[in-house]
């Protein structure tokens, strides 16, 4: 049996574009607000950095609470995962939000993304306000 299902996971800002449409036309799926987490956008140090920079990383994983959010997730998205695959579903969407949709959306979708893609989920990640900074 051929693995149709394919996880659609978003980071984007509220106050940019806000929660993402699901293009599946199921209406929807997961959403996770990461503003409770700590915001290293309050830092002008982190300015020109995303949540892919490693100092961005090691900032949020310094964190207990990040850490904690982030595998509280993954254990709950696999779980769906799993259920829709036995289920021959073909879609799950999952958004990550915080402010601005740079730093903490991006870094939260990252992990996931990883942790399905080692469980042999077919991922497809997409950050919908990241800013493209020259390097």
């Amino acid at each position: 049996m051929q693995d149709s299902l394919t996880i659609s996971i978003y980071s984007f800002g509220y106050h940019e574009s806000g929660v993402p449409e699901d293009p599946s036309g199921n209406g929807g799926g997961f959403v996770f607000d990461c503003r409770g987490l700590p915001n290293p956008g309050r830092l002008e140090y982190f300015n020109n950095l995303t949540g892919q920079d490693r100092e961005v990383i090691e900032y949020l994983e310094k964190h207990s609470e990040v850490r904690k959010f982030v595998r509280h997730v993954q254990e709950l998205v696999k779980a769906t995962a799993e259920n829709y695959r036995e289920r021959l579903f073909t879609h799950l969407m999952v958004a990550f939000g915080c402010t601005g949709g740079q730093h903490r959306s991006v870094y939260c979708a990252e992990k996931l993304a990883e942790k399905l893609r080692s469980a042999g989920f077919r991922v497809q990640i997409r950050h919908v306000d990241k800013p493209v900074f020259d390097k």
